[in-house]
């Protein structure tokens, strides 16, 4: 890939009425997974299997997997996307990456792979998602949520041990809640969210305090 200038890829977000904008975000990661006629599936090829839903639908998507465990080398093509994904919902974008993200790719085997993970456990939260509490995830709400999910996706990127479980599955919920326009999942996640904040702060502070004893008696 080239080091020029990186295209922007914008999407439209489509009318409600469509069909594609009424399948839950499962079966088009089911639908991706399952088709034969491409070797290797792009951030390029999911943005646009989702046709531009929301942002929410590209951070569920990046964020979801970080929620589990044993998922080696997803996190290089996951990672970063997250925090592109997580400002624009902040300040109201439509979604959209530098190609130098959303060129990266995994092969079909490894991108089914990760999709018959996470996609039964993601069927099962839709099911119980309905709206509700819709103030939570107006225009204004939307942008309070990224904000909240760019601090987690903040953490998320930095190598804390054990800070990375709880942030990925409170972004999960607020974006699930945030797509189906349920409030109760929103706050949902926002405890959750709060909850990583406090053990990520207890890891840095013991981390900084046995730093500080070994330099002491060290000397």
């Amino acid at each position: 890939m080239g080091r020029g200038r990186p295209n922007r890829h914008k999407f439209r977000k489509l009318n409600e009425s469509a069909p594609e904008a009424k399948k839950r975000v499962s079966q088009i990661l089911d639908d991706v997974a399952v088709d034969n006629r491409r070797e290797r599936v792009s951030i390029t090829d999911l943005m646009r299997a989702m046709d531009a839903r929301a942002v929410a639908a590209l951070i569920l998507f990046f964020s979801l997997p970080n929620a589990l465990p044993a998922l080696p080398g997803t996190s290089a093509v996951l990672g970063l996307p997250l925090l592109y994904l997580c400002a624009q919902m902040m300040l109201g974008k439509l979604p959209w990456l530098p190609s130098m993200i959303a060129d990266r790719s995994m092969t079909r085997e490894d991108y089914s792979g990760l999709v018959r993970r996470v996609s039964p456990l993601l069927a099962r939260a839709e099911k119980l998602l309905v709206p509700r509490l819709l103030f939570i995830t107006g225009d204004r709400g939307e942008k309070v949520i990224g904000a909240f999910c760019l601090l987690l996706a903040i953490i998320l990127a930095l190598p804390i041990p054990f800070a990375n479980m709880l942030p990925a599955i409170a972004i999960s919920m607020m974006a699930l809640g945030v797509l189906e326009r349920d409030g109760i999942w929103v706050i949902g996640g926002a405890v959750v969210g709060g909850l990583s904040l406090v053990i990520v702060w207890s890891v840095v502070w013991a981390l900084a305090k046995a730093a500080i004893f070994l330099l002491i008696n060290a000397f």
